[in-house]
């Protein structure tokens, strides 16, 4: 079940022009912020959106006459479904897919779309992993597993040739983690050509499974997941991915849902590129410890498979933790004027306000005062707290 370098490069053969090559772009605000040389490789302008297809097609395309004929089955929260289904229309083979109970409807959709059943169980990936192995006994099919298999790893591998050999100075690599297999893939193709690249596998804090497994010796399932990048929701890393990143990942990290969201936030802002919150992980480490890591570095953008509404929901709270909404809860004289004046300082400062609530009934007023409840828009944590401050100096209570 082990894993070589020259397996990934039989990998890459394999693919052919299935999957493209992928872009790199420079970060300039990246590179401002970290003080060294940042690079974006663009895997969510991958063919469905995500890496997953480079290993699934190389899975696929090895299976013999009879298996085929079976079909193949495979569990996912849609960018695996993905890569499978269309890695199977295009080798002309039945696919069915698992997928939990309210993943992303765009990688639904488009995994119809590619050909394959798909099948909804359970609320996580664990319990859809659970039903797709039991399809697989009953009825022959050959599960395509999302990370832990030698056919897999090695075709997410192809990710780190293509990522040393676009940025072959690079001296810190960042991936995404969840099951492990394109961190193992990506380590073992870039440490198989610069053994002194330094790779940082990035998990979510709600869903971190590898340090804890690295620690025991074997894969450790979770007792609970929380996170909303169902791409890296993953509680228990696979056998063959955790013996690679024992040995080629050089540091494991994880990083909180307010840094993923404001990663999505800026690159959408000042990358122009659409990214599911697992595929922003990378850049989450990033602006969490922006001089941590030796430079030139490379973040890999693993995904970029977002429900709209998501996107939307991933937007305000990106904007909440970056300090640009501010809720404001301020007492008033219950008089005529007094709220006018209030919003006239407001706007007086520069700031949007988004909605207004007015009561006169909380605890914490006199029987002459009203609470008002302001969402304003700011520019940031500094502008927030100039409008805080002059409210204060003009006399008002801040609640």
């Amino acid at each position: 079940m082990s894993v070589s370098y020259a397996d990934v490069l039989a990998a890459r053969e394999t693919l052919g022009d299935v999957a493209v090559r992928t872009p790199v772009v420079e970060s300039r605000w990246l590179s401002d912020l970290t003080g060294t040389s940042v690079h974006l490789k663009c895997e969510n302008l991958q063919r469905t959106g995500s890496f997953k297809l480079r290993g699934a097609f190389v899975r696929i395309s090895r299976l013999s006459a009879a298996e085929r004929d079976a079909g193949v089955v495979a569990a996912s929260a849609g960018n695996h479904a993905q890569g499978v289904a269309l890695a199977a229309q295009q080798l002309g083979i039945r696919s069915t897919v698992f997928m939990p109970e309210g993943a992303p409807i765009p990688k639904e959709r488009a995994t119809r779309a590619y050909g394959a059943e798909v099948v909804f169980a359970g609320r996580v990936f664990d319990d859809a992993l659970r039903r797709a192995l039991d399809h697989a006994r009953e009825t022959g099919a050959t599960f395509i597993h999302p990370f832990d298999h030698p056919d897999i790893v090695a075709g997410q591998g192809t990710v780190g040739l293509e990522m040393i050999e676009q940025v072959p100075d690079a001296a810190t690599i960042l991936v995404p983690a969840g099951g492990g297999g394109l961190v193992a893939g990506v380590a073992l193709a870039v440490k198989g050509v610069r053994p002194d690249v330094r790779i940082v596998a990035v998990q979510a804090e709600g869903a971190a499974a590898i340090a804890p497994s690295l620690l025991a010796g074997v894969p450790t399932p979770l007792a609970e997941m929380h996170t909303m990048a169902d791409g890296i929701a993953v509680g228990c890393p696979g056998v063959v991915p955790l013996e690679l990143i024992r040995d080629c990942v050089d540091e494991v990290v994880s990083v909180s849902e307010e840094s993923m969201s404001q990663a999505l936030l800026s690159l959408v802002e000042r990358a122009k590129l659409v990214v599911e919150p697992a595929g922003a992980a990378a850049v989450a480490a990033l602006i969490e410890r922006p001089h941590a890591y030796p430079g030139p570095v490379v973040a890999l953008l693993s995904g970029g498979n977002i429900d709209p509404l998501l996107l939307g929901k991933v937007i305000r709270h990106g904007l909440a933790s970056a300090g640009r909404f501010l809720n404001l809860s301020v007492s008033l004289p219950d008089l005529p004027g007094a709220l006018n004046g209030l919003l006239t300082e407001i706007a007086a400062a520069q700031a949007n306000i988004r909605s207004i609530g007015h009561d006169r009934t909380s605890s914490s007023l006199r029987m002459d005062e009203v609470e008002v409840r302001i969402e304003a828009e700011t520019r940031g944590g500094a502008h927030t707290e100039a409008l805080l401050a002059r409210l204060r100096a003009l006399g008002y209570r801040v609640l």
